[in-house]
């Protein structure tokens, strides 16, 4: 007699097939990418926190020293006290707290198995995609225009890099974003050769931009 297999799916192995698809449901995602949010998020929290709490100090006594000014070069009160620190009418860091916050939420709802529509992921990846272009606004006025460094700024910056291309990556691969399949097999390959170019190109002009500091 034939026997019939009653299990079901091991839930780990159904999740990760179930991660990309399509349908009525929404679009899931696996835990590494989830958790990917959940920590370049974090990180951007922390960095926007602990800027926050150095600005409010700065502001009431104009001779303190954040703990990150370290020398000329590396020097974040010189980036709290630039009118680029306040694009919007309000310091930078606020804009921060709330958006990396979302990027947890969405990471955590992920872990929690929530599946989101294709509108949901295409939101998401222009809001990090408007996050991108401020951050490279604000590394282009921080090496050109402020001559200074703020290594919180920097943790800022590599958390939005990372979850923009990561993002962008799993969009493409879920068919949400339209792509040739060559270009959806090297996502699903080489996802992270995008973040790790983008941070290596600024991390070389950041080495150009100071070189005789650096190797004095």
């Amino acid at each position: 007699m034939a026997t019939v297999n009653v299990r079901g799916p091991v839930p780990g192995q159904r999740h990760q097939r179930d991660a990309g698809r399509t349908g009525g449901e929404g679009i899931g995602a696996g835990r590494a990418f989830a958790w990917m949010l959940v920590v370049t998020g974090a990180a951007g929290v922390l960095a926007g926190w602990v800027i926050t709490i150095d600005k409010i100090k700065l502001a009431e006594d104009p001779g303190f020293q954040p703990g990150c000014s370290l020398n000329p070069v590396v020097s974040c009160g010189n980036i709290m006290k630039s009118e680029q620190a306040a694009v919007f009418g309000f310091p930078n860091p606020l804009l921060g707290l709330v958006t990396y916050a979302a990027v947890v939420a969405v990471g955590a709802g992920l872990l929690a198995g929530a599946r989101y529509r294709g509108w949901f992921w295409l939101g998401l990846n222009a809001g990090m995609l408007f996050g991108v272009g401020f951050c490279t606004w604000l590394m282009q006025q921080s090496l050109y225009e402020i001559n200074s460094l703020c290594l919180w700024c920097c943790l800022a910056w590599c958390a939005t890099i990372v979850m923009f291309w990561y993002v962008t990556a799993h969009n493409v691969r879920s068919g949400v974003l339209p792509a040739p399949a060559a270009v959806k097999g090297f996502l699903g390959d080489f996802a992270f050769a995008l973040p790790v170019l983008h941070i290596g190109i600024i991390g070389m002009l950041i080495l150009t931009r100071w070189w005789e500091f650096w190797t004095s």
